[in-house]
């Protein structure tokens, strides 16, 4: 079988000597709490509306987790099991450095460019049932990370984006206030004086809807990104500011579908090359066309941080040199592990090689989307 062809190759690239890269990831860590419900949002609006017509009380029997979060982070972690040199720069607090030491032991990343003002970001993450799988509502508080900006950064910050192989900026939703200007400003350096490629997931824009008109002409639609990584969500969204084309598909199209012409849309307006990670596979679009890899039938225990995996396995792709193919088959391993893994584990590169021969065969089809 043609895919599992790509696993092999995955495995080869795996099994190889760990090819030297240096990965710049920023700006964000929450400590997050993640609340696994095992129901959908109808029944769990239910007993909170019960409790509360009683004045208050208590729902028992309700799994609860805190954890490392955010993108920068969650990305640095994974990169770094799988043998890539990373540096954060990242902000939190005293307590959270402290959280990010103990959940992040690894001598592959440095924390000698951490910020540490006075306060830290937070999530509560509500994993709930859904038509298509698990879906997850984040409760945040983005404390010191929504006026992280340019100003923040040093001289030694900006050598790491002239050195570094691939410098990353997450979550530009969540620097609210000096989202923009961070991106360009750092994509910008790199462009002049670095020698790395660019790098940007901007998480779910709709918290910073105002701001997005902003992004999309000083970032998305200049040169200044390399790859642009989107969700399904992700996609359709910015696509349906730049055409209304978009938005008269919605009732034509299923949700992948729509996410896809999303996509393929957004790769001949942009001149970033966009790779697009959804539930059922994975893509890849540009102006030369298109690659699409069907992702793994595996147990999903958890929806929050698939994002993240998914980016490390698609940078240390881009870092191994493969086809697209082989590529976004490693992301979809990556991701695979992540959430099919009981304590929410990233793997080393030797845990990736044996968990392969487990996803032989293992494909999604059209029949198993239905």
């Amino acid at each position: 079988m043609l895919l599992d062809a790509y696993l092999e190759k995955v495995q080869s690239f795996l099994k190889s000597k760990c090819a030297k890269a240096t990965v710049v990831v920023m700006p964000d860590f929450f400590i997050d709490r993640f609340v696994s419900l095992r129901c959908d949002v109808e029944s769990f609006s239910e007993m909170v509306a019960n409790v509360a017509e009683r004045k208050g009380g208590s729902i028992d029997g309700i799994t609860q987790t805190e954890f490392r979060g955010g993108n920068a982070a969650n990305t640095a972690s994974a990169l770094a099991n799988l043998g890539i040199k990373v540096i954060p720069i990242i902000c939190t607090d005293k307590l959270g450095l402290r959280l990010l030491r103990f959940y992040v032991k690894n001598p592959k990343i440095s924390f000698s460019h951490i910020k540490v003002f006075d306060k830290p970001s937070i999530t509560t993450a509500l994993e709930f049932e859904a038509k298509r799988g698990k879906a997850n509502v984040m409760l945040r508080d983005l404390g010191s990370l929504a006026d992280f900006g340019p100003q923040h950064l040093n001289a030694e910050d900006f050598k790491a984006f002239e050195e570094a192989d691939y410098i990353c900026v997450f979550n530009w939703a969540g620097t609210r206030n000096f989202g923009t200007v961070l991106a360009e400003t750092v994509f910008k350096h790199v462009k002049t004086m670095g020698q790395g490629k660019t790098y940007l997931d901007t998480a779910d824009p709709t918290p910073n809807k105002e701001k997005v008109q902003d992004l999309i002409e000083k970032v998305l639609q200049t040169s200044l990104v390399d790859t642009l990584s989107l969700n399904e969500n992700e996609a359709i969204f910015y696509a349906s500011q730049l055409s209304s084309k978009i938005k008269e598909l919605k009732s034509s199209l299923n949700f992948e579908d729509l996410a896809k012409e999303s996509a393929k849309f957004l790769a001949t307006h942009l001149h970033a090359r966009i790779d697009l990670h959804t539930t059922v596979f994975s893509a890849t679009f540009t102006n030369d066309g298109e690659t699409i890899v069907p992702a793994f039938q595996v147990p999903v225990l958890r929806a929050t941080g698939a994002g993240d995996a998914w980016n490390a396995g698609n940078i240390l792709g881009n870092i191994y040199g493969g086809s697209d193919e082989e590529r976004l088959t490693l992301a979809n391993v990556v991701a695979a592990y992540y959430i099919s893994n009981p304590n929410g584990k990233h793997p080393t590169r030797k845990e990736l090689i044996d968990f392969c021969n487990k996803l032989k065969g293992r494909w999604i089809t059209k029949t198993d989307k239905n």
